[in-house]
């Protein structure tokens, strides 16, 4: 039975039986305590909490997930992936253990034709919690299963929790025995090798408290509605039906790693490491096709560290596997879509912006890994050439920082060498770095914020009613007040608060477009100033401000209006960032792709995928076609239609975002059609002018367009024509020969430096003669020391001290150091001749004397080391530092 066909039988056994079959939610999760979805109930986990209430007491569902707790045991272990779907059936107070226990087993053991799994009962093993008396009776009174095969086990495997206060309970598990060739007979407690979980059903009955372990915490009663979470993997179901001994030879894995191993040459089957190696690949493919497909786009934080992480872990293995360094990534997500799609048909719709997304950083990785493996190799070197064996955290940043590289991948290649890595002083300098951007985000954001706070306002009082494409100010009604995440009745004046209410003008920040900005006012009794608008939850605007003066009351009456000059400065760079994807489709091609925007007053930011930066003639361009069709002064209309006829209109929707049924359209005549719910100029003209401002990369694929809008344009425009009025007048050219005549100074310029450069290397080198007649004779063992005079460069004294050392007596053991410090930043160079390595002499010994004594650090071989520090005061005793250490 192929995997879909599993999906699609699980799913209409419960259709069958009354559950709502609900459609997999997207990988990106709603959560904001969840990066990805991680399993079966996340959709469901604000009905279990209780900050929603369910629209259907029962449902049913195939949740695609992605974990990467266990990443590195992918492949070696036959359970193990990044990518998995669960099939799960819910109830929502619905029923509890009396039904769901058996209809887990009616549909395990009804026979294949008749709609079932045709699992032969006999290989059916039950695991209950150690005093779910109830379960256990369940089992075997009503199913009929022997009492030898149901086994009791503790709160580790039986029993389950969210880790948070909320619903808990003992859970039972289903097992599958695969028979003695497997391992050891007696049950899953004796041998989960052979007896292998195949669905988990939870029986939420309990509240927990807060504190406890992940063992033992306080239970606080019992729930006033039992609730039913069941998860089933759909890949190990398959494995069963299938007949094949791990999930990656099931039908859909099998194909993405038959196609690998095609590729690269190698046989599956013939070693360990490679068939480890494979099965990586396939895994890791499928979680990286998925998550492009959800909208997830490789990058250095959160989500996207995630795809970039699987991403490069699939094409080093792809490497080791080949030796070579060949493109795979575009055959291989082929594959893994046409595997996929019966499942996920949108999977061969976005299959083009898939490609775009993983070619372009499969092939910035294989820049990366040239550059990078280059880096890791000297400062792995180095690690063994001082003794030692564990790479430092700082290389180990720099290899992330610079070149992209995740830490397990720096992790592996060291482990490869025999070496370790020091995390701890990676995870401070990570930490060091996000500092800033923790601390921005957590202003703006809300984080881990617990959103019952916000849900109950949806529950008792429905939707914000949003007013703002037709209204600026609306009458309103105060439904909420909440002061640092608590809800309170009243406000007083200079108070930071959140503001429900129950319609608004305000504009809630998505889309990429800001927030309104205005005033909320209770008449006769307060103001508050309104600097931004968010939705905590679907549906409902939270508008954040400061009481101006007086109070604000819960069901005030309230007049809401926003700042009219901001809207419609944010309004034209909103519709100026439609004509400009148009533009860019057009001189990119159809695969060109938004990934993320930022519309503000006078200026906006439009980031997209491109396998290729825009030179400055196609830069501009796409300026002058967008200025065109401005100039045309275009309608801009919006209206609401089915999202079905909006895709087979030609609109254009955010790859990844999630829509409903009913969608808002944005059209500039046939020029620029997208789904949208911002607003927007009536006619394009109203934006006055657009003036691109740069252009850039942001990440791999991934570039980044900056352009003003209307008068912030103008002014741009009006300053770059003085500055180029301003530069005529002083070099005494016309306009139209200025760029001639800059590069003519530059060129100059240029030869300038070089000379000056050749004449300090040589005034550097000149005192060799000199240093050497006054080499020092510090126990038997010659040695120079120096100090470069200001502005000559580490490679100049580098060349100093090879030239020094190369004109003392080889007979005698010699040392060398010079000392330089360009801009600001003082360097030591020291060397040591072959005599004075016979007798026991190390350069990177002295030099990281020397530069301790400089406030830093510094390495390299025996017998030429460099170094540096922050303070250029300490040059002499740097000095000194290395003859102490000659004569100890």
């Amino acid at each position: 039975m192929e995997t879909a066909e599993i999906a699609r039988r699980f799913l209409r056994f419960f259709e069958e039986r009354g559950h709502t079959v609900v459609p997999s939610a997207s990988l990106v999760a709603e959560d904001p305590t969840l990066l990805l979805v991680n399993a079966g109930m996340v959709p469901f986990k604000p009905y279990f909490l209780g900050q929603r209430t369910p629209p259907y007491p029962r449902a049913a569902s195939a949740q695609k997930c992605v974990r990467t707790n266990d990443i590195d045991e992918v492949g070696k272990t036959a359970r193990h992936a990044s990518f998995l779907q669960m099939l799960g059936n819910f109830s929502f107070g619905d029923y509890f253990k009396e039904r769901a226990i058996p209809l887990a087993w009616e549909l395990l053991t009804t026979s294949q034709d008749d709609g079932g799994f045709g699992i032969p009962a006999d290989r059916l093993w039950a695991t209950v919690y150690l005093d779910d008396d109830e379960a256990a009776d369940i089992w075997r009174n009503e199913v009929g299963l022997p009492p030898d095969r149901i086994q009791r086990m503790g709160v580790e495997e039986n029993y389950w929790s969210m880790g948070v206060p909320g619903p808990c309970g003992p859970c039972s598990e289903l097992y599958y025995d695969r028979g003695p060739a497997y391992g050891a007979d007696g049950g899953p407690m004796a041998d989960e090798n052979r007896y292998i979980e195949l669905w988990n059903l939870v029986f939420m009955q309990y509240e927990r408290g807060a504190g406890g372990t992940k063992k033992d915490y306080p239970i606080l009663g019992e729930l006033p509605e039992k609730n039913i979470d069941t998860g089933m993997g759909l890949e190990r179901l398959a494995s069963v039906l299938q007949g094949v001994d791990n999930i990656y030879e099931t039908d859909v894995m099998d194909q993405i790693l038959t196609r690998a191993a095609r590729l690269t040459g190698v046989s599956y089957g013939a070693a360990e490491s490679s068939d480890v190696a494979l099965r990586v690949v396939a895994d890791h493919m499928r979680s990286a096709t998925m998550l492009v497909a959800d909208g997830v786009r490789p990058g250095n934080e959160k989500r996207g560290y995630v795809l970039r992480r699987i991403l490069r872990r699939v094409v080093r293995n792809l490497r080791l596997l080949s030796g070579d360094d060949a493109l795979y990534l575009h055959e291989l997500t082929d594959t893994t879509i046409s595997a996929m799609s019966p499942m996920y048909p949108e999977l061969s719709s976005g299959a083009d912006a898939i490609h775009g997304v993983i070619d372009v950083e499969e092939k910035n990785f294989a820049e990366t890994l040239r550059s990078g493996t280059t880096l890791f190799n000297r400062a792995a070197e180095r690690t063994r050439e001082s003794g030692g064996t564990q790479l430092s955290g700082s290389d180990a940043f720099q290899l992330h920082d610079t070149y992209g590289f995740p830490i397990d991948l720096t992790l592996e290649m060291a482990a490869e060498q025999g070496l370790s890595v020091d995390e701890d002083t990676f995870a401070d300098l990570m930490s060091r770095q996000r500092e800033a951007a923790k601390a921005d985000a957590k202003a703006k954001k809300l984080g881990n914020a617990d959103l019952s706070t916000y849900t109950q306002f949806v529950d008792t009082s429905g939707a914000t009613e949003f007013l703002g494409y037709t209204e600026q100010e609306v009458e309103s009604r105060v439904l909420g007040i909440l002061v640092d995440g608590a809800s309170v009745t009243t406000a007083q004046a200079g108070q930071q608060v959140e503001l429900i209410l129950d319609r608004t003008p305000f504009y809630a920040e998505s889309g990429g477009q800001l927030a309104d900005h205005g005033t909320i006012e209770a008449a006769g009794r307060g103001v508050v100033d309104i600097a931004d608008v968010q939705q905590p939850v679907p549906g409902l605007s939270a508008h954040r401000g400061t009481v101006r003066t007086g109070e604000i009351v819960v069901d005030d009456r309230v007049r809401s209006a926003i700042d009219t000059q901001r809207r419609a400065s944010v309004s034209r760079s909103h519709s100026a960032t439609h004509l400009l994807h148009s533009a860019l489709r057009n001189a990119l091609g159809p695969d060109t792709g938004q990934a993320g925007s930022e519309n503000q007053p006078g200026r906006l930011r439009f980031d997209f995928t491109a396998p290729r930066s825009l030179d400055t003639a196609a830069l501009a361009e796409v300026e002058e076609e967008v200025n065109s069709t401005l100039a045309s002064d275009i309608e801009v209309r919006d209206y609401q239609t089915s999202l079905d006829e909006a895709l087979a209109m030609g609109a254009l929707a955010m790859f990844g975002e999630k829509y409903g049924d009913r969608v808002r359209v944005v059209e500039m005549s046939d020029y620029s059609r997208e789904l949208c719910g911002g607003t927007h100029v009536a006619a394009t003209g109203q934006l006055g002018l657009v003036k691109v401002l740069g252009e850039s990369s942001i990440g791999s694929g991934v570039r980044r367009i900056e352009a003003a809008v209307g008068v912030d344009a103008l002014r741009r425009v009006s300053a770059e024509s003085m500055l180029v009025s301003q530069l005529s007048e002083q070099l005494k050219a016309p306009r139209a020969e200025l760029p001639e005549r800059i590069e003519s100074m530059v060129t100059r310029l240029r030869s300038a430096e070089k000379e000056i450069q050749r004449l300090r290397a040589q005034q550097v080198l000149s005192v060799a003669g000199d240093l050497v007649a006054g080499a020092r004779d510090r126990g038997g063992t010659l040695v120079v020391t120096h100090q470069a005079p200001e502005g000559a460069t580490a490679d100049d004294v580098r060349k100093l001290v090879l030239d020094v050392r190369g004109r003392l007596p080889s007979d005698r053991p010699a040392v060398v150091a010079v000392a330089t410090v360009p801009e600001q930043r003082p360097t030591i160079v020291v060397a040591v001749n072959e005599a004075g390595r016979s007798a026991g002499l190390k350069a990177g010994d002295l030099v990281a004397a020397a530069a301790r004594a400089l406030g830093g650090g510094g390495g390299g071989k025996p017998d030429i080391a460099q170094g540096g520090g922050t303070d250029p005061e300490a040059i002499p005793a740097a000095l000194r530092a290395v003859e102490d250490g000659v004569v100890q």
